[in-house]
């Protein structure tokens, strides 16, 4: 019989298993620990609003009545399954007779002297925010949706950009023709990108290319991707996957009874096999799977739902569901690629395997629909 859980990670993921099991009738004790003092805020904003100075933290905050006591500002070190107990930085424990990993994950790093911005945490988009001045230099290393989003909201801004992709093009997951699309909107608005270019170092004053190219910036990001927050589970019996990430099944469990999982964290079993999504839809679903296989309820599984995500870059969005393979077509069923805004689908040679559309909701809404009846 649950009694009592640890939720342990107080983002999104970890908040929405609270709501999940008071929803499903769960009155036990809620213990939910977060390593950032602050109450849990929503990120997306992070990378767009907030960092242009649209919104303030108060705006994003989640406003969550969740019954729950509360450990913020405390850091979870290490997870003894078999003492049911979840040890926090000052020493203390908190006991519980089942634990979610909902820690999420810590943004990559690369070397680089001090002053050098990451983009994660609410204090990262302010220390950001606190240099974006008009006509300021900013080289973003990386070419991902959080890169390309930063450099939308600073050109918004007045700065100078600059993206340094290592890789032959920026927002590689989407395909040469969403991309591509993508690519040429940033370069319109006068970003310069530049691909192929691996990063040999950072001075103060400006980011090195592998050709010995000098890139002066007053502003480095460092974007390159992040990494799952579990250090503090090793000697705990909790298998990683090969990405790093909390192996889970279908239902959010991992390889110790009563220990679950949920978000950016967690490498679970999809139906085409077992991934990490770094998605704010994805959180929220786990979420709710982990907490109804806690309880032992009847529930969703992962991947019932296709994956899908949002980017918001110069006012317009572009939105994605299923999950591209490398090799897959675009095709464009609505609107005009080189257009204003349009609507497509992934193709491989059997099937539809994803669906997008920049700036056409209703289009995606339908195209998004048939996805998830094949």
């Amino acid at each position: 019989m649950i009694g009592s859980v640890a939720v342990v990670g107080a983002s999104l993921a970890g908040t929405g298993t609270a709501r999940a099991l008071r929803e499903l009738g769960f009155d036990g004790r809620v213990t939910l620990i977060g390593a950032e003092p602050h109450r849990p805020y929503d990120r997306p904003p992070l990378s767009k609003d907030l960092l242009a100075g649209k919104v303030t933290a108060a705006d994003i905050a989640l406003d969550e009545d969740l019954d729950v006591e509360w450990r913020l500002g405390r850091r979870a070190v290490s997870l003894v399954p078999g003492d049911r107990a979840v040890r926090l930085d000052d020493g203390s424990d908190v006991r519980a007779d089942a634990v979610v990993v909902a820690t999420g994950a810590r943004a990559r790093s690369i070397p680089a002297p001090r002053g050098v911005h990451v983009l994660r945490t609410l204090e990262d988009a302010r220390r950001l925010a606190a240099v974006l001045l008009p006509g300021a230099r900013l080289v973003v290393v990386g070419g991902g949706f959080i890169g390309c989003e930063v450099a939308a909201t600073g050109r918004g801004l007045g700065v100078e950009v600059t993206i340094v992709e290592a890789g032959p093009a920026v927002l590689a997951p989407l395909g040469p023709a969403v991309a591509g699309r993508l690519l040429r909107t940033h370069r319109e608005h006068g970003v310069r990108v530049v691909c192929g270019a691996p990063v040999s170092a950072i001075t103060p004053h400006a980011v090195v290319l592998g050709d010995g190219t000098e890139l002066p910036a007053d502003v480095v990001l460092v974007a390159v991707g992040a990494v799952p927050e579990t250090d503090w589970l090793r000697g705990s019996g909790v298998a990683l996957a090969a990405d790093g990430g909390v192996a889970a099944d279908r239902y959010c469990r991992t390889t110790v009874p009563s220990v679950f999982t949920a978000g950016d964290v967690a490498t679970a079993e999809f139906p085409c096999g077992p991934a990490r999504v770094e998605h704010w839809t994805n959180a929220v679903d786990q979420a709710q799977v982990a907490a109804a296989a806690l309880l032992g309820s009847p529930g969703p599984a992962v991947g019932d739902r296709p994956p899908y995500f949002w980017s918001d870059q110069y006012g317009s969005r572009l939105q994605l569901a299923g999950r591209p393979g490398p090799g897959d077509t675009f095709r464009v069923v609505e609107g005009e690629l080189d257009g204003e805004s349009f609507a497509g689908v992934y193709e491989d040679e059997t099937r539809v395997t994803a669906v997008a559309a920049l700036d056409r909701p209703r289009a995606f809404g339908a195209l998004r629909r048939r996805l998830r009846q094949l």
